[in-house]
């Protein structure tokens, strides 16, 4: 049962799959292991990076393709179902119609990439997908009677996923069953499902063509494989999961916006999520996602805890000042490049061997 979940793509390591199912028992049982407004937020952005970063990892790890606009379809997702309620009133039918219209925008603008861009250079498809996210970005930005502008939009969801709606009236485990649970359930759910898609998609025969031409697509095209065609589906299948992507974070908080789905740090994080985890292994994309928005939010909190703990030692207590977070989240950062050359799940890997 858990092979044929996994596509046959077992962890290959049993350090890998412990962690791997530690994290899914922990996203799977957060609203109840770890109570709090804070801890349920993190959990839910950590399912929908995941999500996105492996959808990423789909291009860069298995076909080979860098594109800088996976940010672009990450917002289009998000706008889609923002205007969407926003325009009707917010019901199912107008977060589907949202979603609809965001992954044929999103279908639409990644063939088309695909189709007139993929025949150039890496570097030069890159700088083009960097100006086509970077237009759409200032688009978003300047269409204020659509987007909001600078401020986004914030909408309504339905009944059902509303904070104030109460399942049940007693709490269950200490917990209220209420329109957050549900919508994080949401999340969870809409997440590991496309997660074992992706999964299934790069352990295809589809996927192993993928990974010939990001090997050598002169030698897959000289077997008889279109490397433009695979290169433009695996362009739209990719944009297809991040604008869903898009969709579960706008729902989780109710509001999208340039900086929290356009911005180009956001970026810049899934890059550096896919390096840490391990390009072109799909369960990078779990570790690497996971480790980056935990640090990300509680880097702060243990450096404060470091720096009272240090107090009277010369110079130690400023450099783990709180507002230092960034400088040791780099150092970090240098250190899993360093030790883990080939991403966490490729070093796991290794080691077994």
């Amino acid at each position: 049962m858990i092979e044929t979940l996994l596509s046959g793509d077992r962890p290959r390591s049993r350090v890998l799959a412990a962690t791997l199912a530690a994290i899914l028992v922990c996203l799977a049982a957060a609203p109840f292991l770890f109570p709090g407004t804070r801890a349920l937020d993190v959990a839910a952005k950590v399912c929908v990076f995941v999500l996105l970063v492996a959808s990423y990892d789909l291009l860069l790890g298995y076909t080979g393709i860098v594109s800088f606009a996976h940010t672009m379809f990450f917002g289009i997702g998000g706008y889609g179902v923002a205007i969407a309620t926003t325009r009707m009133d917010p019901t199912w039918g107008a977060i589907a119609l949202g979603t609809a219209a965001a992954l044929v925008i999103s279908l639409a603008l990644s063939f088309l990439i695909g189709l007139f861009s993929l025949r150039v250079k890496a570097i030069f498809f890159a700088m083009i997908t960097l100006a086509v996210a970077s237009f759409f970005a200032i688009l978003a930005s300047q269409l204020s009677n659509i987007t909001g502008g600078e401020d986004g939009i914030t909408f309504k969801v339905p009944e059902l996923l509303r904070p104030g709606f109460r399942l049940l009236e007693e709490p269950l485990l200490g917990v209220t069953i209420g329109g957050r649970l549900i919508t994080y359930y949401l999340v969870f759910c809409a997440a590991l499902v496309l997660f074992l898609a992706l999964l299934r998609a790069v352990n295809s025969p589809f996927g192993r063509v993928l990974q010939a031409i990001r090997e050598n697509d002169f030698r897959a095209e000289a077997l008889g494989y279109r490397t433009v065609i695979y290169r433009t589906i695996a362009n739209c299948l990719g944009a297809a999961v991040a604008t869903l992507a898009g969709v579960l974070y706008a729902l989780w908080l109710r509001y999208t916006g340039p900086n929290t789905t356009l911005d180009f740090a956001i970026m810049i994080d899934i890059l550096l999520m896919v390096v840490i985890g391990g390009m072109g292994t799909m369960y990078g994309a779990v570790l690497g996602a996971t480790i980056f928005v935990v640090a990300q939010n509680y880097l702060q909190d243990l450096m404060k805890l470091a720096s009272g703990a240090a107090k009277g030692i010369p110079l130690l207590p400023d450099l783990l000042h709180p507002d230092r977070w960034l400088l040791w989240f780099g150092v970090l950062f240098v250190l899993s490049v360093y030790y883990f050359p080939r991403g966490i799940v490729g070093q796991l890997r290794a080691w077994r061997t």
